[in-house]
């Protein structure tokens, strides 16, 4: 082969190579997520500087880490709806409020604030749990079964879930002031990592493997891709999406835990407030479709983190907490767009007129 042949291949093998990496569904999350860490970088010089203080570790970086983790599991019960209902689950916040109220209330024994548990710790752990499961089962009927549109059967439990953490805990503040309540939200005594990492990745490790080891990954793709076909092979489109809004359900009752344990209390009125909004731009950041079908819970991980550095940004640049939902909700617009059909046909269109030769197929020189 010629050294003008020899070129050419080195040439299109690196853009053989570019495009594989370009192409990869995590590129974009991660491009995403580089750019939020670079303007931390460039707001705050020291964002990567670590130390440990008082046997603990200190830093921007892990306060990203620690304070992401309530939203990387509320996002993987969000990318599971999404995925087999090409809808979202916006009542995740409010489920976290239930739960926390349910919790605190059984351990406070109805008390506006208690020193010492009144009930055992794991049977109002499990009542929490079953009441947000119970949640997610509420919502998955009227979406599965009743085939309500996600966004509007959700929306009950968004507007009447804080309205019922409010009368379990009578309109109070439910205080549990006890240091092994802390610690889920805290730290493990001689441990100098925050519990709520732990968790985080523990619940993913955990649904991963049942993703890779069953076949759950592979019904809800053909759910959300299709659910009449999915029916014509089998498949129980409606049991499918009725489990993810369960396990939707059940795993937001797991952040509220957290967030309630971070607080030592039962916040209704702020426990879990806009996550849902998060959890939906997570998503959309971990470049999965909003419509359904297949999904990278990784991505949603990723788009998670990324969330909660931009939402650090953010606040370095003094907004306000009242103004954040405006600036995330200019980037979920962003993201849809970009990701939209018809943005993507203007794109390889628009690339074809700069580089029209790229469409015509080269026919390869002869070797020498």
């Amino acid at each position: 082969m010629s050294s003008r042949g020899v070129k050419r291949k080195m040439a299109s093998q690196k853009a053989s190579l570019f495009k594989r990496i370009t192409k990869h569904h995590l590129f974009f999350p991660l491009v995403c997520l580089a750019v939020v860490l670079l303007a931390n970088v460039i707001k705050t010089p020291d964002f990567f500087v670590v130390s440990i203080n008082g046997g603990v570790l200190y830093g921007y970086v892990v306060d990203v880490v620690n304070r992401a983790s309530e939203l990387v599991i509320l996002a993987i019960g969000m990318t599971l709806v999404s995925a087999a209902s090409g809808g979202q689950d916006i009542s995740v916040g409010a489920v976290m409020a239930v739960a926390a109220a349910v919790c605190c209330e059984i351990l406070s024994g109805g008390a506006v604030s208690t020193g010492a548990f009144q009930n055992p710790l794991i049977l109002a752990v499990l009542a929490a749990l079953l009441v947000s499961a119970l949640c997610g089962a509420f919502n998955g009927v009227l979406v599965a079964r009743l085939k309500i549109q996600p966004m509007v059967a959700t929306l009950i439990l968004f507007t009447a879930g804080r309205g019922i953490a409010q009368l379990v805990t009578k309109g109070q503040i439910t205080y549990v002031r006890v240091e092994s309540y802390k610690i889920a939200g805290g730290y493990i005594p001689g441990c100098p990592i925050p519990t709520p990492i732990f968790f985080a990745a523990g619940t993913v490790a955990l649904v991963m493997l049942v993703m890779k080891f069953t076949t759950l990954k592979l019904y809800v793709e053909g759910v959300g891709i299709n659910s009449s076909a999915a029916r014509i092979v089998g498949l129980n489109s409606v049991r499918i999406q009725f489990v993810t809004y369960v396990i939707c359900g059940l795993l937001a009752g797991v952040a509220g835990l957290i967030a309630s344990s971070r607080i030592y209390s039962a916040d209704a009125n702020n426990i879990g407030l806009y996550l849902e909004m998060d959890a939906i731009l997570a998503v959309a950041l971990g470049g999965n479709l909003l419509s359904g079908g297949k999904f990278s819970l990784m991505g949603s991980v990723i788009g998670a983190y990324t969330i909660q550095a931009l939402t650090t940004t953010l606040y370095a640049m003094n907004i306000s907490s009242d103004q954040l939902p405006v600036y995330k909700a200019v980037v979920v617009v962003i993201i849809v767009v970009l990701q939209s059909p018809k943005f993507n046909q203007y794109f390889r269109s628009f690339r074809e007129k700069l580089h029209p030769g790229n469409s015509v197929s080269r026919k390869e020189e002869p070797s020498s």
